[in-house]
């Protein structure tokens, strides 16, 4: 599973909501999480300037359409800045990540809001996945597994929303949201995947 397919499990709630403490920094974190996703699979590269430049260096498809659709957008915006990538609403992977897991059976497609308002809602249908992946990261957050590239990229990129506490609440046990930044920066200094999203 890709890491941007992991974090929107984390994001939302069973009922198909959008966890509140990330309701308005969603897109971002889901399209640094495709980017990094973009970058593990040898696709894109990000710069090592003040302020990192996103470039093409395959346009190979990957076989995976969330980083093909995605790679397909990137196109045109080849050698921009990712602190402006990852604010175009262009780039959003909602749609295909969704589409991902409901092809999977982790999410299903739900009714709309408030009299058939807003977007459809996508309740799980699965939790094991999900169960799965909170249990890995409360394993790496008490430090009996080594983390992977994308625990990494995932704790760093909650940290950068201001939502780790909020999100993994129940996997860092007691801990405080200071304790835990701490233990996430850790964690993440001098790794690809941490380094990527920290820019």
């Amino acid at each position: 599973m890709l890491i941007v397919e992991e974090l929107h499990m984390l994001l939302l709630r069973p009922d198909g909501r959008v966890e509140s403490a990330v309701s308005v920094n969603r897109l971002y974190g889901e399209i640094a999480a495709v980017i990094v996703d973009l970058v593990l699979h040898g696709r894109v590269t990000v710069s090592n300037e003040k302020n990192p430049v996103v470039d093409i260096v395959s346009t190979q498809p990957t076989g995976n359409p969330i980083l093909d659709s995605t790679l397909e957008r990137l196109g045109p915006l080849r050698g921009k800045r990712l602190q402006s990538l990852v604010t175009r609403p262009k780039l959003d992977p909602l749609e295909i990540v969704v589409e991902s897991l409901v092809v999977q059976g982790v999410l299903i497609r739900g009714e709309r809001g408030f009299f058939g308002w807003g977007a459809a809602r996508t309740p799980e249908s699965d939790s094991t996945p999900e169960q799965t992946l909170r249990a890995r990261l409360a394993a790496v957050l008490a430090g009996t597994l080594a983390p992977t590239q994308a625990d990494l990229a995932l704790l760093s990129i909650l940290q950068n929303l201001n939502a780790a506490h909020a999100i993994l609440r129940d996997e860092c046990g007691a801990v405080s949201s200071r304790d835990l930044k701490k233990r996430i920066d850790e964690l993440t200094a001098g790794s690809a995947a941490g380094d990527a999203v920290a820019k």
